[in-house]
């Protein structure tokens, strides 16, 4: 039976295909992003707050997508002059006891890297940010919805729409194995001011023109 996935983070690494240009069985779809997205989080992190030099890596160590978006972070990092420490999501407890451990230096930031563990610990995150006012970045837009600073990801519902388009393809005669798996093309930024102000920070006016949404 073919399948059509979206919101996948690493098809190739997951194993549901061969390769991105030639899948090669019966599945194909739309990935949820490429790794040089942890990158843009990295530089708007930097962007909106200017003075962070550290930033904790939320992430998933047990999966290949959480180690190919830290070490995309890992290797942007330096060039912004910011440090990225990684922190494991493998329960609530340790989150907060190793936030609290980073919080005590200055200068930190916090970017929470997409998967499921990193997601389901979001409200979590953003309880924690405020608490120890550490900027964070995240690629959901229910991260800003819900008290966080700025978020940067994947638009869903495009995906949606353009997996409708692999379908009629194949049930036109196409197969799977022949359709590439296909990246992102449409992006949304969210900012919310009210968290930015509490934080102290005034965002740039050209982020804010960049903005998709912006939360008052």
């Amino acid at each position: 039976m073919p399948i059509v996935f979206v919101i996948v983070i690493d098809p190739v690494g997951a194993g549901f295909v061969a390769s991105l240009a030639r899948p090669g069985g019966n599945a194909t779809g739309f990935m949820q992003f490429e790794y040089s997205l942890s990158v843009k989080w990295v530089e708007l992190l930097k962007e909106i707050a200017p003075g962070i030099t550290r930033v904790a890596v939320l992430r998933d160590p047990t999966i290949a997508s959480g180690i190919g978006q830290f070490g995309a972070i890992q290797s942007a990092a330096p060039s912004l002059r910011i440090e990225a420490i990684p922190i494991n999501v493998a329960d609530a407890g340790q989150i907060e006891l190793d936030i609290a451990a980073f919080a005590r230096s200055s200068n930190g930031g916090v970017i929470v890297t997409s998967g499921p563990l990193a997601q389901s610990h979001s409200d979590l995150i953003v309880t924690l940010a405020a608490r120890h006012r550490l900027p964070a970045i995240s690629s959901g837009r229910q991260f800003v919805a819900g008290g966080g600073l700025i978020s940067y990801g994947t638009n869903l519902a495009d995906q949606y729409r353009r997996a409708a388009d692999y379908v009629d393809r194949i049930l036109k005669g196409e197969k799977p194995a022949d359709l590439p798996v296909q990246a992102p093309t449409k992006f949304d930024l969210a900012i919310n001011l009210t968290t930015a102000k509490a934080l102290g920070l005034t965002v740039p006016p050209a982020l804010l023109a960049r903005a998709d949404e912006v939360i008052e």
